[in-house]
């Protein structure tokens, strides 16, 4: 057992206080004992496997079907289950049903003469991979994951065996009953569910759920309700987080992001938010105005063309809110040294030209009619009552307070977990590899001093409500996160976006990266953020997103002699022309790490009438010679912990320093 079995007395006493109060959940001695046996049998049963995803971008069908196969997993040990006993065909479809029993069973049944035989045959199949999957946890762990329709029932056909003489037929008669009494079809929902369920121990999500796909109020649907999951937070999340606090910069980067990409459902259908007041606004300023280099980017014929040119006029109109609302914040931050960035007061409106960098440059587009060439960056009245109905209507949404609120209780901006470093972009550095120093009000923070006070401004943001100097600073470096140059989050030395739409010189909208996406390949580099963050170097990984590979360029995710990992592959349908592939999931089970490679997946429906999966290919990253236990991980540490004091209970209560409770 862990620890020692005799404490002294002296050390008993220094803890009294709290093995008093732990002496109320464990009240005699063999309560107790009994949880010291129940935690060291945990922390010898096989690590838990974990998942990691990022830079999901709203495309909720891939995800979805990526948790509901496991990355791959659920059909491996189908595989590994049935071998040859099974067709492919006959495979392939118990997989489609694991993923998708609701909607599966009904095509399943159609193709069958005796429904009761199918039922019976697919109960018995479904058993043995639940089995399987649950082999790993505790009967207590388990059961908490079974549903409380079919909670024992599950439970007995689990833990007892067909094989067994004396319990064939009560094996076979729980099947028999629940197919008589018309339960078949509820009871093969729950085990898939619970398979499901069981494959992935705990999910990562490395920042960017939201923009660009038209799902990401979905796929927070399904997260909040997840039974493991962090987030770390990215560049896109902290933009919506930011305009649920009610910054308004933040506000107009969220609406400008969803016109662009055509994903006002979002917006509209998925948070409720009111875009009406920007159509009508739109409409009237910008009636007669091509709006050529605001058109949406869409793949396809769903939108009608009086449709798309609203949407380019809503795109027009919130930018140039947008560019408005950016330069005020940068005039009231000039630590934030984002000057150049005010681009508004450099353009010469009479030639149709703009002074970057020291050079001139022509206009695309020089229609501003809500400009004031005089004063460029103050809102017209129709603008500002646009903005107060937009930041209500934000304010007001239940659903995107409740996927904020749970963002910010699961989420963060960095997580250490079982010796990985996750966060979504960037730790800001020097051209020579040492942290740089950063500027927040009037003090400067570097590497995990940086992040970790950011982290708390971010919450302040949102949380404070006071109307103070500090409330509205926090609110600001809500929106730099976003886009600012030294941004953990960002990584770049500016945003382009006034470039892209107005200038066709393509030179104007190159974004330069920071030293950290130079020098992320350099191990020494990657074992000093370790350090820096109380790791050890020699067993722990840097996990990132942000930055897609582009694997068909032969870029490999794998940096620094697989001291850091990057797995956004493009799980984002908008980056996979660029990558080749449609994302990773990196897979951290017992045996070591792998890298799953996805190809893109055509659509749910599609999975479900014609069975198709999501291909994806396996690379090992790392084997472990000795199968990691629960003992190995953070959880592991914690159950140490608490057996050591369950121990000094022990101790105090055969000294008689704590009286038994009953």
């Amino acid at each position: 057992m862990s620890g020692t079995c005799e404490i002294s007395a002296d050390i008993i006493e220094k803890d009294l206080k709290y093995l008093e109060l732990l002496s109320h959940n464990f009240p005699t001695i063999s309560d107790a004992c009994t949880e010291i046996i129940n935690l060291e049998a945990i922390l010898n049963l096989p690590k838990g496997t974990e998942h990691f995803l990022t830079d999901l971008h709203g495309e909720h069908e891939a995800f979805q079907h990526v948790l509901k196969n496991a990355s791959g997993v659920i059909k491996r040990k189908v595989n590994d289950i049935f071998g040859n006993t099974l067709r492919e065909s006959e495979k392939k479809a118990l997989c489609t049903l694991i993923y998708y029993p609701e909607q599966y069973i009904d095509i399943a049944l159609a193709k069958e003469d005796d429904p009761d035989d199918w039922y019976k045959i697919t109960l018995n199949q479904l058993i043995q991979v639940c089995r399987n999957v649950s082999s790993k946890y505790t009967r207590s762990k388990v059961r908490k994951a079974l549903p409380a329709d079919f909670s024992y029932i599950i439970e007995e056909l689990l833990h007892e065996s067909e094989a067994r003489p004396n319990k064939q037929d009560y094996f076979n008669g729980i099947l028999d009953t629940i197919i008589s009494i018309g339960r078949a079809s509820d009871f093969i929902t729950a085990i898939c569910n619970v398979i499901q369920r069981l494959t992935i121990d705990s999910l990562h999500i490395v920042g960017d759920i939201y923009d660009r796909g038209p799902g990401a109020h979905i796929i927070m649907d399904i997260l909040c309700n997840y039974h493991s999951y962090d987030i770390q937070w990215g560049n896109h999340d902290i933009l919506w987080m930011g305009a649920a606090a009610g910054n308004h910069s933040c506000i107009c980067n969220v609406i400008r992001i969803c016109t662009r990409y055509a994903n006002l459902e979002t917006l509209e259908d998925g948070y409720g938010i009111n875009i009406l007041p920007l159509a009508r606004f739109a409409m009237d300023v910008y009636s007669n105005d091509p709006c050529k280099s605001f058109k949406p980017k869409v793949t396809n014929d769903y939108f009608k063309e009086k449709d798309l040119k609203l949407m380019a006029q809503m795109h027009k109109a919130i930018s140039i809110i947008q560019f408005k609302l950016e330069g005020e914040i940068i005039k009231r931050h000039p630590e934030f040294n984002m000057d150049d960035r005010r681009l508004l007061d450099k353009i010469n409106y009479e030639k149709g030209t703009i002074v970057i960098g020291g050079k001139e440059y022509v206009l695309n587009d020089t229609n501003f009619p809500t400009i004031d060439i005089n004063n460029p960056y103050k809102l017209t009245d129709e603008e500002k009552e646009l903005m107060s109905k937009l930041h209500s209507s934000f304010l007001n949404s239940e659903k995107l307070e409740k996927h904020v609120r749970c963002l910010y209780s699961k989420g963060s901006l960095y997580l250490k977990s079982n010796s990985n470093l996750l966060y979504h972009a960037s730790i800001p550095l020097n051209e020579d590899g040492t942290f740089k120093n950063v500027k927040l009000g009037n003090k400067e923070f570097c590497g995990k001093e940086y992040l970790d006070r950011v982290d708390r401004i971010t919450r302040e943001a949102y949380f404070n409500e006071c109307d103070s100097k500090n409330a509205h600073y926090a609110l600001d470096y809500m929106w730099y996160l976003w886009c600012g140059p030294d941004s953990p989050l960002f990584g770049k030395d500016k945003m382009a976006t006034f470039e892209r739409y107005f200038i066709n010189d393509k030179i104007t909208h190159k974004e330069n990266k920071c030293p950290y996406f130079i020098l992320r390949d350099n191990e020494e580099v990657c074992n000093n953020i370790l350090l820096e963050f109380g790791l050890s170097p020699k067993h722990s990984h840097i996990i990132n997103g942000h930055v897609p590979v582009k694997t068909i360029k032969g870029e490999n995710p794998i940096k620094a002699n697989g001291k850091l990992l990057v797995i956004d592959g493009g799980f984002s349908k908008a980056y996979q022309p660029e990558t080749g592939i449609a994302g990773y999931t990196l897979i951290y089970n017992s045996y070591g790490l792998q890298l799953v490679q996805h190809e893109p997946f055509e659509s749910t429906q599609t999975a479900i009438d014609e069975g198709k999966d999501i291909i994806s290919t396996n690379f090992i990253l790392e084997f472990n010679s000795r199968r990691l236990k629960v003992r190995d991980t953070d959880i592991g540490t914690e159950l140490i912990s608490q057996i050591h004091y369950l121990q000094m209970l022990l101790n105090a209560y055969r000294k008689g320093i704590i009286k038994e409770r009953k």
